[in-house]
């Protein structure tokens, strides 16, 4: 009795679904250490907003209402 191709198929036969299923975990995994990543980050490594306070008025700008 054969196993049934379910994801992918081609002239490797089974090991077709092997390499899919290896690249997927892989790109499963990769994401996940990304999201980890993203939500351990401090604010303090993200890039300030430029504070438009304390920049000189410019002469050739209009001051919005």
């Amino acid at each position: 009795m054969s196993v049934p191709v379910i994801l992918a198929h081609g002239a490797l036969g089974i090991w077709d679904e092997v390499i899919f299923l290896s690249l997927a975990a892989i790109f499963l995994v990769m994401m996940g250490i990304s999201w980890f990543r993203s939500r351990a980050a401090t604010p303090e490594d993200d890039i300030p907003a430029p504070d438009h306070a304390t920049e000189p008025q410019s002469t050739d700008r209009f001051q919005l209402d």
